[in-house]
C-alpha cells in the first residue's frame, strides 16, 4: 500500500498536463489489476451540471480500464420510473458484478438536483430521497463494494461558453434532449449545498472537482479514483486454492 501512495504522489507532479494524464491512465490500468484478480467490486459516479467536464474525465478513465471489466450507463430521466416500482430499482439492476466497475454518468443524484430543480418531484419527496440514497449507499459498503462520488462544479461563465458552443453543432437538438440546469440560479447552488450536507456521509464521501479547466479536472478526477483504489484494493495477489485452480 505505501508503494502505491508514492506512485500515486509521483504520478501527481509528473511534467506537462498532457503527460500527467498518460501517467494517471497507465497508473489506473495497473490499479485495475488487483480489482480484477480479487473479485471485488467498484462504483464511480460522474455527477455535476452539464458543461462541467464530467465526459472529458469519464473519456480518460475508459481509456485506462479494462474494457472487460466495466460498464458506462448515462441515467437520464425516465418517465416510466413510477410503473416500475422503487425509483431505486433500476440501479439495483446495473450494480457491478464481481471483478466489474460500475460507472454512472449522472446517477440516483438526479433526483435530487435536476427532478427537484424542474419540479419534478417536491422537497418532501426529495427528502426521503436522500435517506433513501444514504441507506443505498451503505447496503453498498457493507456488502464490500468501493463507491467514489465525484461532483464536478463550473463557473457560470464557461457553463454559458461550453453550452453556447456545443449549441453551433447541428446534431446538438437530438443529442440533448433535457433542459441544462444553470448554474447561476440560486436554487441550483442552494441543491448543491443541500448535496453536500445531507449525502456527505463517512462510508461515500463526495470529492468535489474543478471543472473549469477540463485537463485538470480530469487530472483531479482521476488521481481521487486512483487514491480511492490504492486505499482499498488488495496489493498482493489472491492466494490460490491448492488443486482448485481458483483464488482464494
Amino acid at each position: 500500500m505505501v508503494e502505491q501512495s508514492t506512485r500515486n504522489e509521483r504520478v501527481a507532479f509528473a511534467g506537462d498536463p498532457a503527460a500527467t494524464l498518460a501517467a494517471m491512465r497507465d497508473h489506473l490500468t495497473e490499479l485495475q489489476v488487483p480489482q480484477i484478480a480479487h473479485g471485488r467490486r467498484a462504483i464511480i459516479l460522474f455527477e455535476g451540471p452539464e458543461g462541467s467536464g464530467k465526459k472529458h474525465a469519464l473519456r480518460q478513465l475508459a481509456a485506462s480500464f479494462d474494457p472487460c471489466n466495466y460498464s458506462v450507463h448515462c441515467t437520464r430521466h425516465d418517465r416510466r420510473e413510477s410503473a416500475e416500482g422503487h425509483w431505486l430499482s433500476r440501479f439495483w439492476r446495473q450494480l457491478p458484478p464481481a471483478g466489474h466497475t460500475s460507472i454512472f454518468l449522472r446517477s440516483w443524484y438526479r433526483r435530487v438536483l435536476d427532478d427537484r430543480l424542474l419540479r419534478r418531484v417536491d422537497d418532501k419527496t426529495a427528502a426521503r430521497a436522500f435517506d433513501e440514497i444514504n441507506e443505498f449507499e451503505a447496503q453498498q459498503r457493507d456488502y464490500g463494494t468501493l463507491l467514489v462520488k465525484l461532483y464536478f462544479d463550473v463557473g457560470s461563465d464557461v457553463q454559458e461558453l461550453r453550452l453556447r458552443e456545443r449549441s453551433k453543432n447541428p446534431w446538438a437538438p437530438l443529442l440533448n434532449r433535457e433542459p441544462a440546469i444553470e448554474v447561476r440560479h440560486p436554487d441550483y447552488r442552494q441543491a448543491v449545498q443541500q448535496l453536500r450536507a445531507y449525502s456527505d456521509t463517512r462510508w461515500s464521501p463526495w470529492r468535489m472537482i474543478d471543472g473549469n479547466d477540463e485537463t485538470q479536472a480530469s487530472i483531479a478526477a482521476l488521481s481521487a479514483i486512483a487514491d480511492a483504489w490504492s486505499e482499498s484494493m488488495p496489493a498482493e495477489p489472491p492466494r490460490a486454492v491448492r488443486g482448485s485452480g481458483r483464488a482464494a
